[in-house]
């Protein structure tokens, strides 16, 4: 198995031995597997994507086929402790409406994505003249899944409005590991954030 990526690695530290664990955008079910092999959880990954189906399946996750854009009402609010969904914020058409589902069902959410703000992006744009490509947004313009790309500053400000509770986070820079120089400017510096929430 390949090592998890630096914000799914985040993930597996923050979340408690024997957890109720839902995925939201599992993909091949990686991080579910680590989750279940290093921390002994229970969960369910949701997935669209056919191909991801069959790679959570073969990883012994346990996968529901769905449209996260289509709501989740098949889940009772508590019915998890965290509700993580990695790098697929941006890519869902409704992120707010996922993320009060994402409140609903967990006693936590976990969330990562790419900073749209990162100072490599900016120069990119500013000298190109082009959509901008790094390691956490790897896809020409035509055929990326990312519709609503954001920066951790919208990120923060959307959670002041909403009064979601920010309770930790990370900030990933260089090849996508923590670092201190991140956390100083992130809206800048970091190239992936990673937060754990809670309603307020």
């Amino acid at each position: 198995m390949n090592a998890l990526r630096a914000d799914l690695a985040q993930v597996v530290r923050w979340i408690r031995p024997g957890s109720r664990v839902l995925d939201l955008g599992c993909g091949d079910g990686h991080l579910l597997r680590t989750l279940r092999e290093q921390r002994q959880v229970t969960g369910y990954g949701l997935e669209i994507d056919p191909d991801e189906i069959t790679g959570s399946l073969a990883n012994g996750v346990n996968v529901i086929q769905t449209d996260l854009d289509a709501g989740l009402p098949d889940f009772e609010d508590g019915s998890f402790d965290y509700v993580v969904m990695t790098q697929t914020l941006q890519a869902v058409r409704y992120p707010l409406r996922v993320l009060d589902e994402i409140l609903r069902i967990g006693r936590e959410g976990i969330v990562t994505f790419p900073n749209f703000a990162h100072w490599r992006l900016r120069l990119y744009l500013s000298f190109w003249g082009r959509m901008p490509m790094s390691r956490a947004l790897g896809y020409m313009w035509y055929d990326t899944p990312n519709i609503h790309l954001c920066t951790i500053r919208d990120f923060e400000e959307l959670c002041r409005e909403r009064n979601i509770i920010i309770l930790e986070r990370r900030m990933l820079s260089g090849r996508m590991h923590p670092t201190a120089v991140a956390n100083l400017l992130p809206n800048l510096l970091a190239e992936v954030a990673v937060y754990r929430i809670q309603r307020g």
